[in-house]
């Protein structure tokens, strides 16, 4: 399977302190990716540099799609397939559920307004929420706005979905709500990439996990091999850390 995200020698700084030491790291088309690993170990910046809201050093490489990232005309063609969930929900709030999810396309792809909506209307059913279309983001839960920002993210139709631990923002009885629509994701073909701390949700939806630490990739395989046969004893600490508690 050839890979859709290629990631060479990825190194980031904040001036001396290192955040990113080198990663080489291939995504196949399709394939689902949770990244885990402590607070402060990379793994948001790592999927921040995929779509460059994070630049990252001149003698690293990041590709997708065959399209170099980096800054010019090329990027905001990366970026309109590459679709971002965040902790926070970064939904418009002056404008209703409905034209947050139509916006993107409208506004990037020239998408006609009718088509817009008929599309959109289709996401937040595909999300559960139909019924919230014409309410505003500040009179929906958390978790209802963490799915209106899946539908907006899905708008683009992007070939790769980036989440950057989209529950960590939301009240415990929440998240489920959330992680059942990105299960219903994983089964359709997209590509995603997700930085979550939820580790049952990956041991059960990923292709692959990825545990990083201090800016490095510690350890990656199939979700048995890592939560139940992990080989790097600074894994073993980790999951031993998460887990048993």
């Amino acid at each position: 399977m050839s890979a859709l995200i290629t990631i060479s020698n990825l190194k980031k700084a904040y001036g001396s302190f290192a955040v990113l030491h080198g990663i080489d790291l291939d995504i196949a088309q399709g394939e689902v990716v949770c990244v885990i690993g402590p607070s402060g170990s990379g793994k948001s910046t790592l999927i921040r540099c995929i779509n460059h809201l994070e630049a990252f050093d001149a003698d690293s490489e990041v590709t997708v799609d065959g399209i170099a990232v980096k800054p010019g005309r090329a990027l905001a063609k990366v970026r309109a397939e590459v679709g971002m969930v965040f902790q926070s929900f970064n939904l418009f709030p002056h404008m209703t559920v409905l034209r947050n999810v139509m916006l993107a396309p409208m506004r990037v792809r020239h998408t006609k307004t009718s088509d817009a909506e008929k599309y959109a209307r289709a996401l937040l059913q595909r999300v559960g929420i139909s019924e919230q279309a014409d309410k505003y983001p500040g009179q929906l839960s958390g978790g209802q706005q963490q799915r209106v920002a899946i539908a907006r993210a899905l708008a683009m139709e992007p070939k790769v979905l980036l989440f950057d631990e989209p529950t960590s923002a939301l009240d415990p009885e929440m998240v489920g709500e959330v992680l059942d629509v990105m299960k219903k994701l994983a089964g359709t073909g997209v590509t995603m990439v997700i930085v979550t701390h939820e580790m049952g949700f990956a041991r059960q939806v990923a292709d692959r996990v990825i545990f990083m630490d201090d800016g490095n990739i510690i350890e990656a395989g199939p979700p048995a091999q890592i939560f139940d046969q992990p080989v790097e004893a600074r894994t073993k600490s980790f999951l031993h850390a998460v887990l048993d508690h």
